[in-house]
């Protein structure tokens, strides 16, 4: 008898415990896996390009705030950018780029001392802008001005109680008061030589003034206030420096008037004169550690007892 053979075909499912569960497990592993792929990379995508952004705002905020001028600087330049450059009583180019010249040589930070607000005070305040610069001016009204449009600058007002006509009478009351009260070193603070400026915050005279210029008060009259007390003042502040360079720079604007002439001559000396432009007097004074014999402010003044 002829017998046909038979193929039994077995499906793995069937036999296979759990293999549909098994096939679903694993697709959904491959999901999580896939989501958790497309995340990294769209997560590192954005970071890149965020970070990127930073980097390059970061540069060109640096880059910008480098290129930018210092506010003071700003501030000058406008101002004489817009001001009418032949007005009377203004420096001329020369004196300006020699008083600049010190100001640059000076050993930062510098301590200068400026006595009267001019056309060029916005100018001195930011060829010093990384050192300390003081004005002193006889008016309290334009000092306040200056303040309230330019906070960051200092200044005070201070009472000058002299005046032109009282040049000569006042060099009689320094030469009775050289030894006394006038001397060439003290502390001004507590002084009560007539010439003497003695009303300024307590801290102006501990300050160890690198330059000194003298361009105020006005002085243009009888009736104005001169300005011995400033040269004076000047000339007792370079002396007794305490700290700093043992030399001070003091500079007298138009030292060609009788006043400033005179002056500077008594509290300044010839000796001391390094040079003039055009009306610009600059004279080195040296610090004074141990008068000896000295009662006058110039070398070639001595001792009564000496004598």
């Amino acid at each position: 008898m002829k017998t046909t053979a038979k193929f039994i075909v077995v499906h793995p499912s069937v036999h296979k415990p759990g293999g549909a569960a098994t096939t679903s497990f694993h697709r959904v592993w491959l999901a999580v896996f896939m989501l958790f792929f497309i995340f990294t990379f769209v997560f590192t995508l954005f970071t890149t390009r965020d970070a990127s952004t930073t980097a390059r705002t970061n540069t060109n905020s640096a880059a910008k705030s480098k290129s930018q001028l210092p506010k003071p600087v700003l501030d000058a330049l406008l101002h004489y950018a817009s001001s009418n450059v032949t007005s009377y009583g203004r420096m001329s180019s020369p004196e300006i780029k020699h008083i600049a010249a010190v100001l640059r040589r000076c050993a930062a930070p510098c301590n200068f001392l400026v006595f009267g607000l001019t056309h060029e005070t916005l100018l001195w305040n930011s060829l010093n802008h990384n050192g300390r610069t003081v004005f002193v001016d006889e008016s309290a009204y334009l000092i306040s001005k200056l303040e309230e449009k330019h906070p960051s600058i200092e200044a005070y007002d201070v009472q000058f109680t002299t005046k032109v006509s009282d040049l000569y009478d006042l060099i009689e009351h320094y030469k009775g008061e050289v030894t006394n009260e006038c001397r060439p070193v003290q502390n001004l603070l507590f002084s009560d030589c007539k010439l003497a400026i003695n009303d300024l915050p307590n801290h102006i005279y501990d300050v160890a003034w690198d330059v000194i210029l003298v361009d105020g008060p006005r002085g243009y009259s009888g009736a104005t206030p001169g300005r011995m007390m400033a040269i004076f003042t000047a000339g007792v502040l370079a002396r007794s420096k305490r700290g700093g360079a043992a030399m001070t720079h003091v500079f007298v604007h138009e030292i060609e008037r009788e006043v400033e002439r005179v002056c500077s001559e008594e509290f300044l000396c010839g000796e001391n004169l390094m040079e003039t432009k055009d009306l610009l007097g600059h004279f080195v004074v040296g610090r004074l550690e141990d008068a000896g014999n000295r009662f006058g402010f110039c070398s070639g003044t001595v001792s009564p007892r000496s004598t």
